[in-house]
């Protein structure tokens, strides 16, 4: 196909963290990370609208005026039709998006010796909320769990306690950036309409900073809803548990 002149986007890889937020915002399928940076894997994709340059925190993604293919929608998509389940901008295949509500009844045929196990209530992947795209399909609507790392491991009943009928987010904001955390869980928020965010967090003081930032989320996102906090002590019991009402009008 011959090329034109139009206008299309420029990606500067110095700037770029590979954080991924321009793969989301691309509707199209014309950015991909690759090697930890965002790349214009085909020229044909790119409308040259833009939406891809606002999401990036660090201006790494501009527009040039040169030389290149016509936008073609029909191979747009037939790219879209080939990816009911594209893996995320990380690019790792394990964090292809999952809807798992439907599978839960399926259980792997070695549980069938496990009488006592309880099975696994997991309704979504990935679960890292670092992973976990903004419009991704299971959060429409959906009650969110928003859990700290550590209480899946403290809690011996966590799926049954609390991933049961809810979408799983986990995090750590001491390890993680919780910034990020707060801008993305806004957007969340903003975009699926939860109307429940239950956060479950450890008893040490850095866990605090997850029940914060998700406060803040909402206090951006502004859309009514109701936040529990459960806080646990280091052996999974709970030692707090409160609700509390968001209402904007």
């Amino acid at each position: 196909m011959p090329k034109i002149m139009r206008k299309i986007i420029k990606i500067d890889e110095d700037k770029c963290d590979g954080c991924g937020l321009c793969a989301q915002a691309c509707h199209e399928g014309a950015i991909q990370i690759i090697d930890g940076k965002a790349k214009l894997v085909s020229e044909s994709y790119c409308d040259g609208l833009g939406d891809c340059i606002g999401e990036c925190p660090r201006g790494a993604i501009s527009f040039e005026e040169r030389e290149a293919e016509p936008y073609d929608e029909e191979a747009v998509l037939k790219n879209k039709a080939l990816k009911d389940f594209p893996p995320l901008p990380c690019g790792c295949p394990g964090t292809a998006v999952r809807d798992l509500k439907d599978s839960n009844n399926e259980r792997p045929s070695h549980h069938t010796e496990q009488k006592t196990a309880s099975r696994s209530e997991l309704a979504n992947w990935p679960i890292q909320l670092m992973l976990v795209p903004v419009n991704a399909p299971y959060l429409k609507g959906a009650n969110l769990l928003i859990a700290a790392d550590c209480a899946a491991a403290a809690s011996y009943n966590f799926h049954d306690a609390f991933v049961k009928g809810n979408t799983l987010l986990l995090g750590c904001p001491k390890l993680d950036d919780a910034g990020y955390y707060a801008e993305k869980l806004a957007q969340i928020i903003e975009i699926n309409s939860p109307p429940l965010i239950h956060v479950v967090i450890m008893e040490v003081p850095c866990c605090g900073g997850l029940k914060s930032l998700t406060e803040r989320a909402i206090e951006a996102a502004k859309k009514t809803l109701t936040l529990r906090v459960t806080r646990l002590s280091v052996r999974g019991e709970v030692l707090e548990d409160e609700k509390t009402k968001y209402v904007f009008s």
